[in-house]
């Protein structure tokens, strides 16, 4: 599966794409990335999956594209 990433979770893990295989959805893939990297502790974040944000843990597969949301502010 591809994750993209944004903002300022990309600057604490040095990138802004990973491959990853063998995660089944997406609260098994923010525990994965938080022991990876640490730093991603603290960070609130959105999941969009196949370019929609979800609110609740969802399933994933080799084909699915997961973005990792920083937090955004504006007007």
């Amino acid at each position: 599966m591809k994750v993209i990433v944004f903002g300022i979770i990309a600057e604490r893990i040095q990138t802004n794409e990973l491959v990853l295989e063998n995660i089944q959805d997406t609260d098994s893939l923010w525990r994965y990335l938080v022991e990876k990297y640490p730093l991603l502790k603290d960070i609130k974040i959105s999941i969009a999956v196949n370019k929609h944000i979800i609110n609740h843990n969802t399933l994933l597969n080799a084909e699915t594209e997961v973005a990792l949301l920083p937090p955004f502010s504006g007007g």
